[in-house]
């Protein structure tokens, strides 16, 4: 369903998001990356934070599951962006960084601790990892869109079934976009060093 609106709505999409001024929440999630780190973009659409990491000189892998967005996000950022889906992911500790922006969220509730043990795994051990979801309690479906909407406590239980992710820094934030309103619970989680 979600995937279907993403491949009927792809240039929309593309445009209404690909200038949205996104850099105090990179600020936050670069400080903890080393010059020139391996940063995953997972689930990219139109590929602007991929580029704009890619701008700021780290190595960038990132992928959609939509084949429109795919080819946008190729286009836009000069990358190979891979098509593929949470369930695909099986890189071992290999990001310094992983970057969820306004992705997870179409994940199924159900599904969540095992797409985010697996992008737990891909995560180096003390590599930073950002997430964000519309701020909430419950899962809903809005013009042919998937959302898990997540707040505080919700975050904490979903984490709790993924070893080693602790939560180094948790707020809100407005929607960047023009005409937008909604709340956004964000997250660093970092990587411990120890096994837990």
């Amino acid at each position: 369903m979600t995937l279907k609106y993403y491949q009927d709505n792809a240039q929309t999409f593309f445009d209404g998001t690909v200038n949205v001024d996104m850099s105090s929440l990179y600020e936050t999630f670069t400080k903890h990356l080393a010059p020139g780190a391996r940063v995953l973009d997972a689930g990219c659409g139109s590929g602007r934070d991929a580029k704009a990491f890619l701008g700021m000189g780290y190595q960038v892998e990132a992928f959609d599951a939509s084949p429109a967005m795919v080819e946008l996000a190729r286009e836009h950022t000069g990358l190979p962006v891979q098509l593929m889906t949470f369930a695909d992911v099986d890189w071992k500790e290999e990001f310094d960084g992983i970057w969820c922006c306004a992705s997870l969220l179409h994940v199924p509730a159900v599904e969540l601790p095992g797409v985010m043990r697996r992008l737990a795994d891909a995560l180096k051990p003390g590599g930073v990892w950002y997430v964000s979801f519309k701020y909430g309690d419950g899962e809903r479906e809005v013009d042919g869109r998937w959302f898990t909407d997540m707040d505080e406590k919700g975050l904490r239980v979903q984490l709790g079934a993924v070893e080693k992710i602790e939560i180094a820094e948790l707020w809100l934030t407005q929607d960047k976009r023009p005409q937008r309103d909604e709340i956004w619970l964000n997250a660093i989680l970092s990587k411990g060093l120890a096994q837990r």
